[in-house]
């Protein structure tokens, strides 16, 4: 496994964010040695996992979690969706991470998700820059009003919560700096919801 997978896991497994400092204090080194081994793809040894799990009181892999309570979650470590102008990049690059279902709104086996990037902070205080989104893939079903969800429009993607109005879609930001803005209904065809938030794993870094 490598180093920047382990970080995402701990904070998962422990429901808490977890910086590169943590992880460096854990394993007796410095931060500067934990970047640089991101940087490098390094992989952690046996002995590491040891000293991780009892540092941070987790098990990295436990046999004895019930499945059921778990889900395999798709993470696109290269896939940042913006929250502020509009942007998104896509990459093939990814790994599965557990994530207790408990932190998944609405969670169902019968949905399909994944977790990417947040970039920007219209979304702040809800979602800053550099956390990590669920998103629960949309099949089709009504906007659910106020809720936030990741989607293209006009050639951009976002994430934001929308709103349905009589005849328009009303875009929000939770940071006010932001200011709201509206789908007219002869161009709501012109949105693709790719999904919905339905958790926000906080990052430190």
């Amino acid at each position: 496994m490598k180093i920047d997978e382990l970080i995402n896991l701990i904070s998962v497994k422990t429901s808490s964010p977890v910086s590169q400092s943590m992880l460096a204090y854990s394993l007796g080194i410095t931060r500067q040695t934990v970047s640089n081994r991101i940087k490098n793809q390094s992989e952690v040894t046996v002995s590491e996992l040891k000293k991780i799990e009892e540092y941070f009181k987790v098990k990295i892999f436990d046999s004895s979690e019930n499945s059921s309570d778990i889900a395999y979650i798709d993470y696109y470590t290269d896939v940042f969706a913006s929250c502020g102008n509009g942007s998104i990049v896509f990459s093939s690059s990814k790994t599965k991470l557990p994530v207790p279902t408990a932190m998944i709104s609405g969670y169902s086996k019968n949905k399909l998700y994944s977790m990417i990037n947040a970039s920007g902070n219209s979304m702040s205080p809800t979602i800053e820059h550099g956390d990590k989104l669920i998103v629960e893939h949309w099949t089709g079903d009504q906007i659910q009003d106020n809720k936030i969800y990741v989607f293209c429009y006009n050639n951009e993607f976002f994430v934001k919560r929308l709103s349905k109005n009589i005849d328009e879609i009303i875009i929000k930001s939770d940071n006010p700096e932001y200011r709201t803005r509206t789908i007219p209904a002869k161009s709501i065809n012109d949105l693709i919801l790719v999904g919905k938030i339905v958790a926000a794993i906080k990052s430190l870094d």
